[in-house]
Parts: C-alpha cells; sequence; structure tokens
C-alpha cells in the first residue's frame, strides 16, 4: 500500500494566519485540489468547516443564506462558495453585526466571480489570498519565504537556504497538485483524467454553456501544446473548428478558474513594442503534459516542446514564490518582444541579428530585471544580449540580469547578469 495523507507545510500557512487574525474574513482562491481547504484544516483543526458540495447544502446555501449562516458556528470555514454567491450578501450583513476580526473563511476555485462578489459585498472585509500548487520550495522543505527578485538582498539570503532539486523533469511532468505527493503511487495518469472530468462537470459546464464538449476537450489539448507561447486565438481556433471569439470565451474561463495564467508584455513608449497579445501558461506543468499528451518524464524532456515546458515551470515557481508570500504579481511580472534589433549566436555558433525578446520582465522599485529562461547546461552572454533594450527605458533602472538553465552551479557571466540555478527561485 502506499503512503496517504503526507501532509507538505504550506508556505503560505503564516500570511493564512496573520490574515485571519487581523480581518473579518479570509478569502482563499485557487484551483481545484490546490491544497486550499486542506491548509485550513491543518491550521484550525477545531474550526467547524461546511463544503458547499453537494446539491442539499448547495440548495440551502443558495435559497436561505441568512439561516444558513445563522447555522453556522463563528467562527466557520465555507469551501466552494462559488456555488452559493448568494451568501456574499448575507457575510456582509452578519460580520458587520458583530465587528469583529476572525469570524469566517471562505474559499472557492472561481477567481473572477468572486472576485466580483467581494468587491461588491465584502470590501474591507476580507483579505484576499491566492494559493497555487506545492512549490518546489515546499517539496523540498525550504523555508525561505521571500518573492523572487535577483536582488544583491535577495541572492545572499537565498543562498543560505538551498535544495537539490534533482531531476527536475519528473517534477515538472509530475505536476504539483499536493495529492500527487501525499501518496507517490498515485497513478499520473488516473490521476489527471479523473481531475479534467471533474472540471468539465463542476468548473465548465456550470459557468459556460458548450454544445460540443469535445470541442472544448480538444480546446485544451491545444492551449497545453502552447503552453509558453504568444497567445493568438485565431490560430488555435483554426485547430479546434471553433471561432476566434468562442476560444477567447473559453481562455477567460480557464483563467478564472485558475488553470492558465495570461502573461501580459511590457510597455513603455521608450521601447519598440511589437507583440500586444499575451503569453499564455499553464498554471500547472503536469497537467499541461497530461493534455498534450506527454506520457513520461523522458519524452517530455527530449520532446519537441521541452523548453516551452520548462519555461512554463521556471515561470510558474516565480509566481508561486509571490502568492506564497501574499504578495500581488499581476503588476510586476511582464515579458518583452519588441522591434528592437539584437545579436544572437544561432545552434552552429554563427552570430545573427535578430528580434529583441526577454522572457520574463521583473519590475519592483522602478527597476527593471530581465530574466531569461534556457533549458541548456552552459547559457552565456548572447544568451542576454536582448536584455540590453532596456536601457532605452529612461524612465527606470535596468537591475541584475538572470539567465536560469539546467546548471547546477551559479556562474557571474558579467558585472550585471548571472547564471543561476533552478534552486534559487
Amino acid at each position: 500500500m502506499g503512503v496517504i495523507n503526507r501532509y507538505y507545510k504550506r508556505a503560505i500557512e503564516s500570511v493564512i494566519e496573520r490574515s485571519f487574525r487581523n480581518n473579518k474574513i479570509v478569502s482563499i482562491l485557487g484551483a481545484r485540489q490546490c491544497g486550499k481547504s486542506t491548509v485550513v484544516e491543518h491550521l484550525f483543526p477545531d474550526m467547524e468547516e461546511m463544503p458547499l458540495k453537494t446539491s442539499f447544502v448547495i440548495a440551502s446555501a443558495r435559497e436561505n443564506p441568512d439561516s444558513f449562516l445563522a447555522g453556522l458556528a463563528v467562527p466557520s470555514f465555507i469551501d466552494e462558495i462559488q456555488n452559493a454567491p448568494e451568501l456574499f450578501g448575507s457575510l456582509q450583513d452578519a460580520v458587520d453585526r458583530r465587528n469583529q476580526y476572525s469570524q469566517y473563511i471562505i474559499s472557492g476555485s472561481n477567481k473572477t466571480s468572486i472576485d466580483q462578489r467581494i468587491q461588491q459585498s465584502l470590501a474591507g472585509r476580507t483579505s484576499v489570498l491566492e494559493m497555487g500548487g506545492l512549490s518546489m520550495r515546499e517539496i523540498h522543505g525550504v523555508s525561505f519565504n521571500q518573492h523572487f527578485v535577483p536582488t544583491v538582498e535577495y541572492l545572499e539570503e537565498r543562498k543560505a537556504e538551498l535544495a537539490d532539486y534533482g531531476d527536475v523533469w519528473s517534477y515538472i511532468h509530475r505536476g504539483f497538485y499536493p495529492e500527487l505527493y501525499d501518496n507517490p503511487d498515485k497513478d499520473w495518469e488516473e490521476f489527471y483524467s479523473s481531475y479534467v472530468q471533474t472540471y468539465l462537470e463542476k468548473d465548465v459546464l456550470t459557468n459556460i454553456k458548450i454544445k460540443d464538449i469535445n470541442a472544448f476537450v480538444r480546446f485544451l489539448g491545444a492551449l497545453a501544446a502552447r503552453t509558453g507561447e504568444i497567445l493568438d486565438y485565431t490560430n488555435i481556433a483554426s485547430d479546434v473548428g471553433v471561432s476566434a471569439v468562442t476560444i477567447k470565451e473559453w481562455v477567460s474561463l480557464l483563467v478564472k478558474t485558475n488553470i492558465v495564467y495570461l502573461l501580459q508584455p511590457y510597455f513603455s513608449s521608450h521601447l519598440n513594442r511589437a507583440i500586444k497579445s499575451p503569453k499564455v501558461y499553464f498554471r500547472d506543468t503536469g497537467l499541461a503534459a497530461y493534455l498534450s499528451g506527454w506520457l513520461t518524464p523522458d519524452q517530455l524532456q527530449k520532446g519537441a516542446k521541452n523548453g516551452a515546458f520548462f519555461e512554463t515551470f521556471v515561470v510558474g515557481e516565480i509566481i508561486k514564490s509571490y502568492i506564497n508570500e501574499g504578495k500581488k504579481y499581476d503588476k510586476c511580472l511582464f515579458f518583452y518582444n519588441g522591434k528592437d534589433k539584437t545579436k544572437k549566436k544561432d545552434g552552429d555558433g554563427i552570430e545573427r541579428t535578430t528580434q529583441a525578446e526577454i522572457d520574463l520582465v521583473i519590475e519592483e522599485n522602478g527597476v527593471l530585471y530581465p530574466i531569461e529562461i534556457k533549458k541548456k547546461d552552459h547559457p552565456d552572454v548572447y544568451d542576454a544580449k536582448a536584455f540590453d533594450v532596456l536601457d532605452k527605458e529612461v524612465a527606470k533602472k535596468r537591475g541584475m540580469g538572470i539567465i536560469f538553465s539546467s546548471a547546477k552551479t551559479r556562474v557571474q557571466l558579467k558585472d550585471d547578469l548571472i547564471c543561476l540555478p533552478l534552486s534559487y527561485i
């Protein structure tokens, strides 16, 4: 029998506890099975829990929200609150009557619908936190919990607690849903097959009307095959056999339910930006691998999409470093793709002029930190030539540039350029 019910300490635990002490309500948003209810149960084992999952409970909450809340103890944990949006108004009245902190924790998987209800009814009454899947820090027991930004201070503090991540492709392929680590013997294909089916039934069909569910499944596979790429609605529509308008609607649903993230392009009047469309990243690399047909870590590592999956993994870990610290990241993380010209070496070592592209730009305190993500073991300064375009941004400084790669050691390539192993995220 496999080991089950192992609990990995979540980096966001202290954030949840602090937020609960200082707010009437704490709202925790994240994809299905990312561990929302488990962490609340772990932190507050004596708190009454009310999951809105069965039709009877959901109907009771929707038809008589005031009475439903009156029947709960305070404090209480209400899980999957998007299933009974009528509760938001009643929550507002209830917490205002008591006028005390630490009354409710609510959680849900539909980010946008819950955000809208919070703005309408719970503004100023709740702290809104996001949860993702397990991070590499959490899996390896790293207690360091600052968001990634390559300042001298960060790099020195991070260096004090590094872990050997070993074969990262086994993690990239397996994905980061806690159940896959709580039970190491859990069958990968069985888990994701069940996950997709549950997602389709509870998050898709209850939110939008889909005439052809097979087309939506094809869409999931087509989008997963494009993780780490510029989002092209028309191109995907052609593959799936539906309109670009429909694809846009479906992508929006995946964003709302925390399945994908759209990274926006960096814009400045001083730079020659060419791309206005976002890049799409699956939140979980294992789900993307399953949907796009990569059945083993070896196939994924050697496959044509290995670079895109490696990039998706790195961007995902950086995002987790923000949310696990309780930080917002939408206004901090960008990519750049412009008309500016730069020089790079091709696979034969020949220097060629190409369009400037930067995989990730982190903006913090008026400083731009360019990040390049390369699967290869030995990147060089040519991989970061595009970083120079940020010097045109006269209103902001350019900070330390980073190349993340498969290399196992930290290498200073120039005064303002470091090749970092993944353990520094």
